[in-house]
């Protein structure tokens, strides 16, 4: 079937991969990509082209980009993915949603079936429930279905801690809660699927039959982009290029192997055993500046 990730794995070479690995007594996996660094600063200029070579797939439906691209209407195309976004000034989470989103596409390789931007009406739309829906093929005839929730705090357990309470509202709500979305998924996928045969398969996988002779096993996990603030001290930033690389390399390590712990109390502490969690976590230098500038110039916004 021809339901692919939008992003390749290229979108990776911007990172040194610190960590992959499960955290114990879970169905977790950790992983840590540290941003490039140059002339000991994140080299977020070149992030940010990536980002907006991304954000049409992240804000529009596949079916959308290709009514754009029949007519050739790639200015529009690029202004209509623009115009989705929440003006940077108020904008403090979509950076950490569309880096989720790559993520997941280029590192799991679990394409996009859904995101909130995508369903949006107009910028200042707010929806409720999971910040994309992303699909994952287990073995043949075994998906699971990832929710993505993305946090950007200035600590990374505040992060951890937001994104976990945020997962169980969504599981245990009365509204909006993970029925509804798996509802909503199934009334919008005729946009994700541009031809009958993805659609119908798209269909199978999200409300599978127990009843098929040979059925199609679907569990429900999550993905947590988690987002924190690295600052590093004045004589810090005075060392050698090498010597500053190897300590925030190791710094951020030390930090973020520290928390597998508190991953651990907090999927004991909301009973969420059943679920496989993928927790990718960011570090940012100036997270609040960063955050915004991020929006900002993907949009090309004006100052």
């Amino acid at each position: 079937m021809n339901f692919k990730p939008s992003i390749t794995e290229k979108f990776l070479d911007l990172f040194y991969t610190e960590l992959e690995c499960d955290v114990p007594d879970t169905n977790s996996k950790l992983n840590l990509h540290i941003l490039k660094i140059e002339n000991n600063q994140f080299c977020y200029e070149e992030l940010i082209k990536q980002l907006g070579n991304h954000m049409i797939p992240f804000a529009l439906s596949k079916k959308e980009i290709r009514e754009f691209e029949k007519d050739q209407r790639y200015f529009e195309l690029v202004e209509k993915a623009a115009s989705k976004f929440r003006d940077a000034k108020v904008n403090d989470g979509e950076a950490g949603e569309l880096l989720l989103f790559c993520f997941l596409e280029s590192h799991l390789k679990a394409p996009k079936i859904l995101t909130k931007l995508e369903i949006k009406l107009s910028s200042n739309d707010y929806a409720k429930g999971s910040d994309g829906i992303h699909l994952l093929e287990l073995a043949p005839k075994n998906y699971q279905l990832i929710f993505g929730e993305s946090k950007l705090e200035q600590s990374l357990t505040t992060s951890i801690s937001h994104a976990f309470k945020s997962i169980h509202d969504f599981l245990t709500r009365k509204k909006n809660n993970i029925h509804d979305e798996i509802g909503l998924i199934n009334s919008q996928l005729c946009k994700e699927a541009f031809d009958e045969d993805l659609y119908q398969f798209l269909k199978s996988v999200i409300m599978p039959k127990a009843s098929d002779t040979d059925p199609i096993v679907k569990n429900n996990a999550f993905a947590i982009f988690a987002g924190f603030e690295i600052d590093p001290t004045e004589e810090e930033k005075r060392l050698s290029n090498d010597k500053f690389l190897a300590l925030i390399k190791s710094q951020i390590k030390t930090e973020v192997e520290g928390k597998m712990n508190h991953i651990t109390k907090k999927i004991e502490e909301y009973k969420l055993f059943s679920y496989t969690f993928y927790v990718y976590v960011f570090p940012f230098m100036k997270l609040e500046e960063t955050r915004k500038d991020i929006i900002k110039k993907i949009t090309r916004a004006e100052e």
